[in-house]
């Protein structure tokens, strides 16, 4: 099993101590936080992207540029490049440029987008989000595999002999497709033979089950060899303590105020409480056991070979603490059984 650790870059007010950091502030601590998770033995770390507040995640090559500054082993992923509302000749570029100077440590994950801020923003209409998400798609395989490409499509102007330089170091970098809602997400990562990664946050292990099951029945469809299907799972927060009761009382502040946010509403979330999610989804909220417990039953649910984590919710020196404590009591256990 991997572990990786991923940002949004959320600046909000501190639901504990009601601070909210400026903008810089915010961003060096995810930076120092890829580092910290470096030195702990993570996987990879991952930004996503976002346009508008409270996110400051509008341009993940940049930070991700500043993070392969500070690191040398670590893996780094978006979470998710919003591939839907981009051009895919300057994301080729972006991330074929930082593929290179990380040396090689670039993993792209890609989706059509959660917050329906982007689509006005960036002039697509939202009943097109999967065709242009497809389409572009598409090209970039193109972009990164071929010199000289010829295109024409609804989603830019058409290309004649086009070769985006530098060219990944990589051939080519690694795409995953996010899903957390559809099954055009699963079909079009089980199409182009890709890997999955279950966003697995704001529903019941039951509703993001069905989706990589349809990746599975999909990848066979295809014609390509089950066993070389992959998934990874994100789950929708961390908060490991010795006793459950105080883990639970730990998490609680997050929780209240991410699910009263935008994006908790945005996302229509059954539950009805903390520990109703705690029960049926996915956040690994309890004792060491527990969480190792919820891990391993994620894992036969879906098969996965990959946990994403997430602390950007927590006050800054929890977040520290968080990371230390899954990485010396939880990933160790985990990696014995599911090496």
């Amino acid at each position: 099993m991997r572990f990786t650790v991923s940002s949004l870059v959320a600046n909000p007010p501190d639901p504990v101590t009601g601070v909210r950091r400026t903008p810089q502030q915010k961003l060096h601590s995810v930076i120092d936080q890829a580092v910290l998770a470096e030195q702990l033995g993570y996987d990879g770390f991952g930004v996503g992207e976002r346009h508008g507040e409270p996110f400051l995640s509008p341009a993940p090559p940049l930070l991700l540029s500043a993070i392969a500054a500070r690191t040398s082993t670590i893996r780094l992923f978006t979470t998710v490049t919003v591939l839907s509302i981009l051009d895919p000749v300057r994301v080729a570029e972006d991330y074929a440029m930082l593929d290179q100077l990380s040396g090689g440590r670039l993993e792209l994950i890609i989706g059509k987008g959660n917050d329906p801020r982007h689509f006005g923003m960036f002039g697509l209409p939202e009943e097109r989000q999967w065709e242009a998400l497809a389409e572009n798609y598409a090209l970039l395989r193109r972009l990164w595999r071929e010199e000289k490409v010829a295109w024409e499509g609804s989603t830019r102007p058409p290309l004649k002999d086009a070769t985006v330089w530098p060219r990944p170091l990589q051939d080519p970098i690694p795409v995953w497709h996010g899903s957390a809602t559809s099954t055009q997400s699963t079909d079009l990562a089980a199409r182009h033979g890709d890997p999955l990664f279950s966003a697995n946050s704001f529903h019941p292990l039951e509703k993001y089950r069905a989706l990589v099951e349809h990746y599975r029945e999909r990848w066979e469809h295809y014609g390509h060899d089950p066993e070389r299907a992959r998934v990874g799972a994100g789950f929708g927060g961390l908060y490991v303590a010795k006793r459950s009761q105080d883990a639970v009382e730990g998490f609680r502040p997050y929780w209240n105020a991410l699910f009263d946010s935008a994006a908790g509403r945005h996302n229509n979330s059954p539950f009805r409480s903390l520990e109703d999610a705690l029960e049926r989804g996915s956040a690994l909220v309890g004792s060491p056991q527990q969480v190792i417990e919820k891990i391993h039953r994620y894992h036969e649910a879906f098969g996965n070979e990959v946990v994403g984590i997430g602390v950007d919710a927590l006050t800054e020196g929890v977040q520290r603490e968080q990371l230390e404590l899954f990485a010396s009591e939880v990933a160790p256990e985990i990696r014995r059984a599911l090496p």
